[in-house]
């Protein structure tokens, strides 16, 4: 594994980077959960607006306190009352659209919202998301990993992103469809569940050429209605924010393979579960194991499993194995996966160490 350097960092558990801050000045209250160690009282933070606290994740309960997470800690809460707290429960309310999942916006930030229905009532859970897509080198990523996925924008194949909730995923897999749509242009389609980081637009690319992408919101849980869509849109690009269902698992690996660059997360606890998953999904949805692991093997190009460590300052660390862009070349991953001897960590290592020496993965490519 390799532990990429401190700066830029991603927000705690959030799906977006930002320059850790300070959170306002703590006082004590009556309500919340967090107690102060000297006086004995719970402590919340206070502030006129949402938008006066930076944080990325807000839980709502169905007694209409809220929380965000203490920067203090790894996982603690601490309560936050603002001004317009009513406010924004009643438009989490009014914005609802009868799906669990879905996008709300309110006083300028967009936010991806969990709807849950608890045994007390309903509790929501709000991610706020950021205002402009990142670049992919400010993602604290090693830069050398960066560099060979950028790389891959003339591909075709799948690009899949493994780890944890809230690890960042998606902001990876968006700031990179960015950079393809900012080098190459192209049309560009996503499939999300709610569409999260702002990518639908016009680009200029450095090449004189317009870059185009629409996202798409996943209606009833049916991602591969909506995969099935796109390819029928003929982009050159696909993202699909979740591999979650077996026919997801199914038409994304038919779109790797039949000339699109298709983007993907999947949750995962290494590279190896995150390919094992994909081909487990695609049995689920009727594929034979054999034909699955074959598809997926012609289709990949390469596999990167994120975690984000520390409390304040986070990092993405990360463990990456690559297959040959050209797929009419030898290559060991695609071996390894077709096998269905998915075992990755000798060549892993030996990437890793080509990478870091500036050395190419592939003697022949195109």
């Amino acid at each position: 594994m390799i532990l990429a350097p401190t700066p830029p960092v991603f927000n705690e558990e959030a799906d977006k980077l930002e320059t850790p801050t300070p959170q306002k000045e703590k006082s004590k209250t009556t309500s919340g959960s967090d107690i102060d160690p000297i006086s004995g009282d719970l402590k919340v933070i206070r502030a006129p607006s949402l938008a006066d606290i930076s944080f990325a994740d807000i839980w709502v309960t169905p007694e209409r306190i809220a929380y965000i997470r203490d920067e203090n800690t790894r996982f603690a809460l601490i309560p936050l009352e603002t001004d317009d707290l009513l406010d924004f429960h009643k438009s989490l309310e009014q914005g609802y659209t009868g799906s669990s999942s879905y996008a709300l916006k309110f006083a300028g930030d967009t936010y991806r919202v969990e709807r849950v229905l608890t045994i007390s009532g309903i509790q929501f859970n709000c991610r706020k998301m950021p205002v402009h897509t990142p670049d992919v080198f400010d993602l604290g990523l090693p830069e050398s990993i960066v560099e060979h996925l950028v790389s891959l924008s003339t591909a075709s194949g799948l690009i899949l992103l493994g780890g944890p909730t809230g690890m960042g995923k998606t902001t990876t897999a968006s700031a990179l469809l960015r950079k393809y749509l900012e080098n190459d242009g192209g049309f560009a389609y996503t499939i999300e569940d709610p569409p999260e980081m702002p990518l639908d637009g016009l680009y200029r690319a450095k090449n004189g050429a317009l870059g185009l992408c629409k996202q798409s919101p996943v209606e009833n849980e049916r991602w591969g209605d909506g995969l099935k869509s796109a390819l029928r849109s003929r982009p050159r690009y696909i993202l699909v924010g979740e591999i979650r269902t077996p026919e997801t698992s199914s038409q994304v690996l038919r779109a790797a393979t039949s000339g699109h660059l298709v983007i993907s997360t999947i949750h995962a606890n290494s590279a190896e579960d995150a390919l094992n998953s994909v081909i487990k999904y695609a049995t689920a949805a009727g594929l034979h194991e054999d034909l699955a692991a074959d598809l997926l093997g012609r289709g990949i190009l390469g596999v990167i499993h994120q975690k984000l460590e520390g409390i304040q300052t986070l990092r993405p660390e990360i463990q990456s194995v690559f297959a040959n862009p050209n797929p009419l070349m030898a290559d060991q991953l695609r071996v390894i996966i077709r096998d269905k001897k998915i075992i990755l960590g000798t060549l892993m290592e030996a990437q890793m160490t080509k990478l870091f020496q500036r050395k190419p993965l592939f003697k022949d490519t195109y």
